[in-house]
């Protein structure tokens, strides 16, 4: 029931700072199992993504928080944890573990997920490459709907460092899926996959 409210409350409070418009240009929004890959600039890109798709995809689509910078207080951690059904990944890979192991449970288990492929926050107006992380899923679900999108503006809500957010209009634009192909080299995918984000930032 807190959970609820605190989503209520949330949901509310990020559309009045930035509108979180939602543009459908490539794709409809559609209850399948997706995993939408986005630039990166901002620990508010995950809250802004969240609250930019319509209610019955946020039920089923789980966002991917550092687990570093969204662990580091118990109220960060009930809100990823309650609210936004996070996946942790830890950027700093220790141990045996795969990185990815998180995300491959949520995909087996029919979720749909938000993935940053930079891996990490960029300072500039184009994203950093992609790292493997995204070729490896497509590879191991080819049936999971490929969704590029591009965050705009959230950067300048929630600057590197700050800690009060500053009222701006914000959109995240949906473009057209893409698929792996066949025979097709890690390289070439996640630069075409960059290159999709990339396109709709003059959309």
């Amino acid at each position: 029931m807190m959970a609820k409210i605190m989503s209520l409350l949330l949901l509310g409070l990020i559309r009045a700072l930035t509108g979180a418009q939602a543009r459908w240009q490539g794709c409809p929004p559609k209850a399948e199992q997706r995993i939408y890959f986005a630039n990166h600039q901002s620990h508010a890109d995950l809250v802004l993504m969240w609250a930019a798709l319509p209610k019955e995809l946020r039920s089923i689509t789980r966002p991917i928080a550092a687990k570093d910078y969204w662990t580091k207080t118990q109220f960060k951690q009930w809100i990823t944890t309650a609210v936004f059904n996070a996946i942790y990944v830890d950027r700093v890979k220790t141990g045996e573990q795969d990185p990815l192991e998180p995300l491959i449970d949520a995909l087996a288990s029919g979720d749909s997920i938000i993935l940053f492929p930079e891996g990490t926050r960029g300072n500039q107006e184009e994203p950093q490459k992609f790292k493997s992380g995204l070729y490896n899923l497509a590879q191991k679900f080819p049936d999971v709907v490929l969704v590029p999108a591009w965050i705009n503006n959230v950067q300048r809500v929630m600057p590197k460092g700050e800690v009060v957010p500053v009222p701006i209009l914000c959109s995240v634009t949906f473009g057209a899926p893409i698929a792996l192909r066949l025979d097709e080299s890690r390289t070439d995918f996640l630069t075409r996959a960059r290159d999709a984000v990339i396109g709709l930032r003059q959309s």
